[in-house]
C-alpha cells in the first residue's frame, strides 16, 4: 500500500491536473463563441434597428412639414456619411451568407 502513494501522487499531478485544467479551457472557449441562434438574433435585431430607423426617419419628416420650427435631435436622414457603418455592417453580413450586395 505505500508503495501506490507515489505512484498515485505522480499520476495526479501529472495526468489529473492537467485533464481538469484542458477540460475547463475547452468549455470556457466553446461557451465564449457566438452559435447560430445568436446569429440568427443578432441578424433580425438588426434589421429591426433598421426598420426602426426608417419610421424615424418618416415620423420626423412628418413632423417637419407640419412644423417649419422642428429641428430633429437624430443625425440627419439617409446622410452617406451617417450610412456608412451601416453599409459595412451589411457588407459583412452579405460575405457571411455568401452573398454579394
Amino acid at each position: 500500500m505505500d508503495d501506490l502513494i507515489p505512484f498515485f501522487a505522480v499520476a495526479s499531478i501529472f495526468i489529473g491536473l492537467p485533464w481538469i485544467v484542458l477540460h475547463y479551457v475547452t468549455k470556457w472557449k466553446t461557451a465564449a463563441t457566438i452559435t447560430t441562434d445568436d446569429e440568427v438574433l443578432l441578424e433580425e435585431l438588426y434589421q429591426l434597428a433598421k426598420r426602426l430607423d426608417e419610421r424615424m426617419d418618416t415620423v420626423e419628416r412628418l413632423v417637419a412639414s407640419d412644423n417649419p420650427d422642428f429641428k430633429p435631435a437624430r443625425i440627419h436622414a439617409d446622410r452617406e456619411v451617417d450610412n456608412v457603418q451601416l453599409h459595412e455592417l451589411e457588407k459583412m453580413l452579405a460575405e457571411k451568407k455568401g452573398t454579394r450586395a
